[in-house]
């Protein structure tokens, strides 16, 4: 008769030589899977999102929102001159003045004279007292300066293309 083979184990001190690690540890010891972290790092991405979000700069906002805005009204009143074959002009009164901004030529129910959005925004037609805007469609190159506070935003275009929202050039 054969005996099978006695393995002794020699205790010693040695973490992690006490036997009961093992190298396949139980399913509820594994640690966290793929799917698990990446879930984490999409609620992570999330939250780091909102939070720039809600950082943003209200000014910086509220010159853009002005500037698309008048971007919008520029091309509105460029498109009703050439529709209708008569020469219209934009152009800004004296600051604090009621209306703030007035379309000339076009009749009032169309293009109605506006308001700021922002009552402490300023505007500056760059070389001119007015905005040319048709019923040529080519109208040369117009620029407007959107001031508000310490930001500035400039609106403008060469002529053919739309008037389009750009960084302004420092003086």
């Amino acid at each position: 008769m054969v005996r099978p083979a006695v393995t002794a184990r020699t205790p010693t001190s040695a973490p992690g030589s006490n036997g009961l690690i093992s190298a396949h540890p139980p399913a509820d010891e594994a640690g966290f899977s793929l799917v698990e972290l990446l879930v984490v790092l999409l609620l992570i991405a999330l939250v780091s999102g909102l939070a720039g979000l809600a950082l943003r700069d209200g000014g910086q906002a509220a010159l853009e929102r002005e500037a698309l805005r008048l971007s919008a009204l520029l091309e509105a009143g460029r498109a009703e001159a050439r529709a209708s074959g008569v020469p219209v002009r934009f152009e800004l009164t004296t600051p604090g003045s009621d209306p703030a901004f007035r379309f000339i030529g076009l009749p009032p129910e169309s293009l109605p004279a506006g308001h700021w959005l922002n009552p402490e925004l300023r505007a500056r037609i760059e070389g001119a007292s007015a905005l040319r805007l048709g019923p040529e469609p080519l109208i040369g190159a117009q620029r407007i300066l959107l001031t508000l506070g310490e930001r500035e935003l400039a609106l403008a275009t060469d002529g053919l293309a739309p008037f389009s929202v750009q960084d302004p050039v420092p003086r």
